[in-house]
């Protein structure tokens, strides 16, 4: 029997990356010494990320037929009663139109109460925009990532502050996940202990772009084979900080 998936719900978009000798500086103009086309958005990078690391996974978002589209749609809860729900073992969301998201986890949530516990799947969701809205998706997953920026918006000024001050927020038994930059991560779950990871910078950086959802894959990856929290987000940190020393994500792994 083929391996179930890890699906990933959330924006695919076209990254346009602009090298320059240094930042430029405001109403000035820039010689760009190289220019790289790739593709991103959260899910769509977590969803590379684990395919790099051999996780069985799919994507569900809107796609353009051509290299630039506007205003592509956000997967609504109709769009995701077409999911065969019995494919997937993890479902991950990247926080955008939350309404349509509560009601897409509360099919998973009931299709899991259907299911033996072997087969339940598994919902983290992540809360990367300071949108209010989004807030709401605090109390839906068993695991909630919370970024640097939202933590800060609630004028937490470290991951170990945030994941306490904003763990009330999530349900009971989950786990609150933050990452912050060239400080590591933590993470705190029912038992009330606070996780840490240290960051494991590369010798250069040399690309950040998408560190965080090479993070949010990485946790998923090993929580998803099994593996205790506390390596979960070691080994997301330090899949994280491959990543920053390298374009793009080939290599990762190596």
């Amino acid at each position: 029997m083929a391996e179930k998936k890890v699906l990933c719900v959330g924006l695919v978009c076209l990254d346009i990356i602009s090298v320059v000798e240094r930042y430029p500086e405001e109403d000035t103009d820039t010689r760009c010494l190289s220019q790289r086309w790739q593709r991103g958005g959260n899910a769509s990078n977590s969803c590379t990320v684990l395919s790099l690391l051999g996780a069985p996974c799919a994507f569900m978002g809107s796609l353009a037929p051509g290299h630039i589209a506007e205003n592509l749609p956000d997967v609504t809860a109709e769009d995701f009663q077409k999911v065969d729900l019995t494919r997937y073992k993890w479902i991950h969301w990247e926080g955008r139109n939350a309404d349509e998201q509560m009601k897409m986890i509360q099919r998973v949530s009931d299709y899991n109460k259907s299911c033996p516990a072997d087969q339940r799947i598994s919902v983290s969701v992540e809360i990367e925009k300071e949108q209010e809205d989004l807030y709401q998706l605090f109390p839906c997953g068993e695991v909630v990532f919370v970024s640097k920026d939202v933590a800060q918006h609630f004028g937490f000024t470290s991951s170990a502050e945030a994941v306490v001050g904003l763990y009330p927020r999530v349900k009971n038994g989950a786990y609150l996940i933050c990452a912050w930059a060239e400080q590591g991560a933590d993470a705190l779950g029912p038992d009330g202990r606070v996780l840490h990871s240290p960051s494991f910078p590369p010798e250069k950086i040399v690309d950040t772009l998408g560190a965080g959802d090479t993070f949010n894959a990485s946790v998923i990856y090993a929580l998803s084979k099994g593996q205790s929290m506390e390596e979960a987000i070691t080994f997301g940190c330090r899949i994280a900080g491959k990543k920053c020393g390298i374009h793009g994500y080939d290599g990762i792994v190596s």
